[in-house]
């Protein structure tokens, strides 16, 4: 459980920039987010499908969740308890009790059964044309995503949080693709 690195003074003002353009265009009531082609034809029943609460103006993937369910696959929440925790993801079912965790995470209670995810769909602050996500800065998504070598991280953005390349660290992780509410970016570059 190693904690995530300070981040670097060029990522700090990216994510304030990044958050500002985000919280100005959520301001103008976006369009939901409408799940690609390329999501839907991996979704099969018994999938584990991670997806998560938004907070702020975070991108909601609250369709791309709800064509999980549909498509018969386990939904799952990620759980942290600290900055330097490790993120679990526990079995949530709509209608299912919610608490408030560290940073305002809204989370399964800790006695959901903890499963391991095929399908992530992913939070970030920013992202760019090579699939590089920028997060929230505590490294939970990074150590999830090397946990986690096998499933598929799937970004949830708004365009506004596009950049045309992002500072890159050794423990950054890529996804295989982004999505956002004018379609669908897929990393063409090997991991």
């Amino acid at each position: 459980m190693n904690p995530a690195p300070p981040p670097s003074p060029d990522k700090r003002a990216l994510r304030a920039r990044l958050r500002a353009a985000r919280d100005a265009f959520v301001a103008g009531d976006p369009p939901p987010i409408a799940p690609p082609a390329a999501f839907l034809g991996r979704l099969r029943p018994g999938l584990i499908v991670a997806s998560y609460l938004p907070l702020g103006s975070e991108a909601d993937p609250l369709l791309l969740a709800r064509a999980a369910i549909e498509a018969g696959c386990t939904l799952a929440l990620p759980r942290t308890t600290s900055r330097e925790a490790t993120i679990a993801f526990h079995a949530f079912s709509e209608g299912e009790a919610i608490e408030t965790g560290p940073f305002g995470l809204r989370q399964p209670h800790a006695d959901a059964p903890v499963v391991r995810p095929d399908i992530l769909l992913v939070p970030l602050v920013g992202f760019d044309d090579a699939c590089n996500r920028l997060g929230q800065g505590a490294g939970h998504y990074d150590r999830a995503l090397a946990a986690l070598p096998d499933a598929w991280p799937i970004g949830i953005a708004w365009d506004v949080q596009r950049v045309a390349a992002l500072p890159v660290d050794p423990w950054d992780r890529p996804l295989a693709g982004i999505v956002t509410e004018t379609g669908f970016l897929e990393r063409t570059t090997p991991q």
